[in-house]
């Protein structure tokens, strides 16, 4: 599979993830048909340029976490926009069985 093809894929399930859901990285790649490359879908999120309108903050690890440092500007400016749309966190975690996206 072609790189910008690996890359599209992923965009358009992160794209499809509905304002106040969340995904974790496993998931993404294996709907994007990437299974096992979790790593794969935050180094292409990781790459998305200035200003991009993807919904990249809808991401997050499979623990329920954000992946930035805690404190760190990257990582409040996620929990900001997740929390504007609802999602809630206790003790700096996402229920991920109240806010994970089906998929659907």
């Amino acid at each position: 599979m072609s790189e910008l093809n690996r890359n599209q894929k992923i965009w358009l399930v992160v794209s499809e993830i509905p304002a106040g859901k969340v995904a974790t990285y496993g998931q993404i790649a294996e709907m994007a048909d990437m299974p096992a490359g979790a790593r794969v879908v935050g180094n292409v999120l990781s790459q998305l340029p200035p200003g991009s309108h993807l919904p990249w903050h809808r991401v997050i690890n499979s623990r329920g976490e954000l992946s930035f440092p805690h404190g760190s500007t990257r990582y409040q400016a996620q929990k900001e926009r997740l929390e504007a749309e609802g999602v809630v966190f206790i003790s700096q975690r996402v229920n991920l069985k109240a806010y994970r996206w089906d998929g659907e």
